[in-house]
């Protein structure tokens, strides 16, 4: 990719937002979108959970994810185990594996997300 084609900008340009399955101040800045931001692939963002907040249980048939933990603890689900998570957990999700993630602590969960799909 050419330099003039990368992409630099600051994260106080990106508004927070509560997407569908996500509950009670589970926001996330979308800092770079498949098929927009020059990626064709990749969706990476960074998100805040307050205390109490938490996604929905779900699944991903066609994508990998990865949640990287910077601050804060919680309890994630994956399929019938439930695992503390707090600053330096990560974990790698496949496709088809359950997940849902609670803030359980006194401050705010934040996270990073990295998701790809599945390349077959």
């Amino acid at each position: 990719m050419p330099a003039q084609d990368a992409v630099l900008r600051e994260l106080a340009e990106v508004l927070w937002e509560e997407s569908p399955g996500h509950h009670g101040g589970a926001l996330s800045k979308i800092l770079v979108a498949a098929g927009e931001s020059g990626s064709r692939v990749i969706d990476y963002r960074i998100s805040s959970y307050e205390p109490r907040a938490h996604v929905a249980l779900h699944a991903h048939e066609a994508k990998e994810q990865i949640y990287h933990f910077v601050e804060g603890e919680g309890l994630l689900t994956l399929g019938e185990r439930k695992v503390v998570v707090r600053r330096n957990s990560y974990v790698f999700i496949p496709p088809g594996v359950p997940h849902a993630l609670d803030n359980t602590g006194l401050a705010n969960l934040v996270f990073l997300v990295i998701t790809a799909p599945v390349v077959v």
